[in-house]
């Protein structure tokens, strides 16, 4: 019995059973419920192809589709002390922060960098949702302002692809602080004539989306994505009263005029080299 059990039912099984299967070779579309391979997924910029629900999409991955190695360059930002004011809930913020920078290989929530789309230099800026919710604090605003600095000296267009959930609660009022300092580092492009355009990916809401997110010179919207400054929710409650299904979603906002386009993803990279083109020029 012991020769069945311990030989031959083990060799049997290793003959027969399913080899395993890893759990990210599959994702489900939380919008119609389709079962799609990682690989037609990656394909197809992380938008399902059946409904066209635009998945999160990753910065580093962003970066990669709109730029070839050689046509971006990152900029370098200042680091400032973290933990300004000493913030600890279930854990200190400045263990959280060692957390995020180990998870996702970036210092901070932005990222900035010298491209090149069709030959027009650029000044562009990425704010990373996997690092703490895109969340603003001290160092993201220094790299907002950093970027508008470098567009105005090297008078080159300044694009910002926003992904957020808002401000850093861990940072108190210097985060709250953020939001007029970026809007006066905007002001200043504004005056030096040079062009800011504003991407708008999902989510973008709370401070951000009530600050700088919201002033560009051409406002684009990612299909699907959530904008806005309160939640939903909060506003019905407030207000007592329901709210259309899509309010709130980038083809809500152009429809009522704080969005001047709407784009799959695919067409991102050829509209802002058209605006490119044409304000260039």
């Amino acid at each position: 019995m012991n020769w069945l059990t311990n030989f031959v039912k083990p060799k049997l099984n290793a003959l027969v059973s399913r080899k395993s299967v890893p759990d990210n070779l599959w994702r489900n579309c939380p919008s119609c419920s389709n079962m799609i391979h990682h690989k037609d997924l990656f394909e197809n910029f992380d938008v399902c192809n059946s409904c066209n629900y635009h998945f999160r999409m990753s910065v580093d991955r962003r970066i990669e589709i709109l730029f070839e190695k050689k046509d971006f360059t990152k900029i370098n930002l200042e680091k400032s002390a973290d933990d300004p004011i000493g913030f600890t809930d279930t854990k200190k913020y400045k263990d959280r922060l060692k957390e995020y920078r180990k998870k996702t290989q970036h210092n901070d929530a932005f990222i900035l960098g010298k491209g090149e789309l069709n030959n027009h230099s650029i000044i562009i800026g990425f704010m990373n949702f996997d690092f703490m919710g895109g969340s603003m604090g001290r160092d993201v605003g220094s790299g907002i302002v950093k970027g508008a600095k470098e567009a105005i000296k090297l008078k080159s267009p300044y694009i910002l692809f926003t992904c957020s959930g808002g401000a850093r609660m861990q940072e108190g009022v210097v985060s709250l602080m953020q939001m007029p300092r970026t809007v006066a580092a905007i002001e200043k492009l504004h005056k030096n004539k040079i062009p800011y355009i504003v991407v708008l990916t999902d989510p973008t809401t709370g401070g951000v989306a009530a600050s700088f997110a919201m002033l560009g010179d051409i406002t684009i919207a990612e299909k699907g994505s959530t904008i806005g400054f309160a939640g939903k929710r909060v506003i019905q409650d407030t207000i007592r009263e329901e709210l259309p299904i899509d309010f709130q979603k980038a083809e809500y906002l152009k429809d009522h005029g704080m969005v001047d386009i709407v784009l799959h993803r695919k067409e991102i990279k050829t509209t802002l080299t058209n605006i490119l083109d044409h304000i260039c020029k």
